[in-house]
């Protein structure tokens, strides 16, 4: 039988102890990529649903989506904005 009550910590494969101690605060508003990579990764290991996630940041469906797929994809250099817009320009000089 699986324990209803949601996880407040979890050892990762490094041996380090990832807690919700380690989320950004309720109210940040500057979301640098490591932040939302904290984020992305609590839901992942269960420390928050994703429906937490979205309400506790304000996160919308498409905002919090994009983080996962590009966390998944290219880790946290995939959450940096200035790479993203690096990658964005460069579509678009080669149409």
């Amino acid at each position: 039988m699986t324990d209803p009550r949601p996880r407040s910590s979890v050892r990762l494969s490094d041996n380090t102890i990832f807690s919700l101690s380690d989320l950004p605060a309720k109210d940040t508003v500057r979301w640098v990529a490591s932040r939302k990579l904290t984020v992305v990764r609590a839901v992942a290991y269960g420390l928050l649903s994703e429906a937490e996630a979205k309400s506790i940041y304000s996160l919308s469906d498409e905002e919090f989506s994009s983080w996962v797929r590009h966390a998944s994809t290219d880790g946290l250099n995939g959450l940096k904005v200035t790479l993203r817009k690096k990658e964005l320009q460069s579509e678009v000089e080669i149409q």
